[in-house]
């Protein structure tokens, strides 16, 4: 089955995010759910304490930056919450998949959990995720990430839902390349559901 992943470079337009995300959770046969297909596995837990964060993060002057593990299918190291203006950092130490670390602040008035959010609907999951992220990261197998929209960096105060959205078993190389050479419209490699399906999503507080 081939799907559209939602690779966003810098110049990718709303629009552009919208169909995106609506491309991968869809299938060959109808407008399923996002969890269709899915293998039952579950994110991994966040550390919750200040101990286990500051375990993962590291000081430089003014801005924590925070290093974050990409697993099949997870993301590991990710703290509950951080302050804003925390960068984050991708580190990808699957050695099959290539993975992608995308941050979508919330609105105000979401309070649904990231686990109930994401077996929405393919339209209104669309919707959730309508407009820019604040930040995408991806990472080649046992690599570490480079930035494709931001820097990384969570400025605004608010919830962030952090989901990927390749499609999986993507060659990582195919990947890459349609990636790179992408002017904006997200790029189209055979694959499986996103990864988020799998459940590689996790919620994280900006305070």
């Amino acid at each position: 089955m081939t799907t559209s992943t939602s690779r966003r470079a810098r110049l990718a337009a709303a629009g552009v995010l919208t169909m995106a995300v609506l491309a991968a959770c869809g299938d060959d046969d109808s407008g399923s759910s996002a969890t269709t297909a899915a293998p039952a596995t579950s994110a991994a837990p966040a550390p919750t304490t200040a101990a286990a964060a500051a375990a993962t993060s590291t000081s430089m002057g003014d801005m924590m930056m925070v290093e974050v593990n990409a697993i099949d299918y997870a993301f590991e190291d990710l703290p509950a919450s951080v302050p804003a203006g925390t960068m984050l950092n991708l580190t990808n130490t699957s050695t099959e998949e290539v993975h992608e670390l995308v941050a979508f602040r919330l609105a105000d008035d979401e309070t649904r959990p990231i686990d109930e959010l994401v077996m929405l609907p393919e339209a209104e999951l669309g919707a959730l995720f309508a407009g820019e992220p604040a930040t995408v990261i991806v990472a080649p197998p046992g690599e570490g990430g480079f930035p494709a929209v931001g820097d990384g960096t969570l400025a605004e105060p608010g919830r962030y839902a952090i989901m990927c959205f390749i499609p999986i078993g993507a060659d990582p190389a195919e990947y890459i390349a349609a990636a790179q050479a992408s002017t904006g419209a997200p790029p189209e490699v055979a694959g499986g559901p996103p990864h988020f399906t799998a459940g590689m999503f996790a919620e994280l507080t900006v305070e």
